[in-house]
């Protein structure tokens, strides 16, 4: 039986995926980085701070990691991780050159739908080969039988970035661009959030890949930074949580006018690490956060007034800690990638 089993964002978890911080990097400056991440806080791409963090963010991470692994296998839940590698190799296109990041996000590059797992084609250079750190885990899968495909694999080429800050895109819809995180699921229906990492052609790529047996929503005008993950967390059948800074009765997509929508209260800010030049993560990564179960989620154990609010609403929380969200760009939805929970295809709509 495939391992890979998953419909939704919030059916009981059995299997999951958690990255790594070793050997975490800013890459190589290029047109890419400097337009997605670093022009509104640095005017040339000569000034993006590339090379290691710091050995302590790494050290705190791990620790915290560990953390997050010891309680979901308390849980009872199978838990996977990449393998580690060397970020510092420089790699290169006939178009362009980089080196890597980071294993820390196995959310963003990675997308489970059913018994599907999809390889997805991202807006970075950086990011083009992380998924060899997890190849042992995808054969695997595929062995148990999984189906398993990776999008076509992207040129990347410098025309493909906008670097203007007038803009509203980043990215031009040359060809199909998206991160995995992205898109969330919520059984026939899935989400996918139009932004400086997901083009209107990687829709299009996923509707056709998925094929009539899902539906799948652009989220049009709703955030135009990076995932959707710090806009909206689904919660349950008919329940969201959603973020009130970027969601409002305007583009409120469709398929939540029926559900109970949460509003997220306001974050607590974890604060940057002192030896970096900008946060490169929104307070609103406190909302990323992702469910063992409808009655149980996994929580920032800073967010206090989220935390409380879960509590209300009848979810139970596992609080903590995750030190370096901000710095390291990545919560624990990002940090996350779950493959196989109970349960089957439904439609919520």
């Amino acid at each position: 039986m495939s391992l890979v089993n998953v419909h939704n964002e919030w059916d009981p978890l059995e299997e999951i995926i958690i990255g790594i911080p070793d050997n975490a990097q800013v890459p190589l400056g290029g047109k890419d980085l400097f337009s997605l991440e670093y022009n509104e806080h640095h005017e040339s791409i000569d000034q993006i701070p590339s090379g290691p963090y710091d050995a302590k963010i790494i050290e705190e991470t791990k620790e915290d990691l560990a953390e997050l692994v010891k309680a979901l296998e308390g849980q009872g839940i199978v838990v996977r991780r990449p393998k580690v590698t060397d970020h510092t190799k420089v790699f290169s296109s006939p178009h362009w050159q980089s080196d890597g990041e980071y294993n820390y996000c196995p959310r963003d590059l990675i997308l489970a739908i059913g018994q599907t797992i999809i390889e997805t084609p991202m807006p970075l250079r950086s990011r083009l080969f992380e998924t060899l750190a997890y190849k042992d885990l995808l054969l695997e899968y595929f062995q148990s039988g999984a189906h398993w495909i990776s999008a076509p694999k992207p040129r990347l080429l410098d025309d493909t970035y906008i670097d203007d800050l007038n803009s509203t895109t980043k990215i031009n819809n040359f060809e199909p661009l998206f991160d995995a995180a992205n898109v969330l699921r919520a059984g026939n229906d899935i989400l996918y959030l139009v932004s400086c990492t997901g083009n209107m052609m990687g829709c299009e790529w996923l509707r056709r890949t998925l094929g009539d047996e899902y539906r799948v929503h652009p989220m049009v005008g709703v955030y135009d930074g990076t995932h959707v993950d710090t806009t909206v967390t689904l919660l349950g059948p008919g329940r969201v949580l959603a973020n009130p800074s970027r969601i409002n009765k305007d583009n409120m997509p469709d398929i939540f006018k029926k559900w109970e929508v949460i509003w997220c209260p306001e974050m607590i800010d974890t604060g940057c690490s002192p030896s970096w030049d900008y946060p490169r993560a929104s307070i609103w990564s406190g909302m990323n956060f992702f469910m063992i179960n409808p009655n149980l989620a996994v929580v920032n154990q800073a967010q206090v007034p989220l935390i409380k609010l879960l509590e209300k609403h009848g979810i139970d929380t596992i609080p903590l800690p995750l030190r370096n969200t901000i710095t390291l760009s990545g919560a624990f939805h990002c940090v996350s990638l779950d493959v196989r929970r109970k349960g089957t295809l439904e439609d919520y709509s």
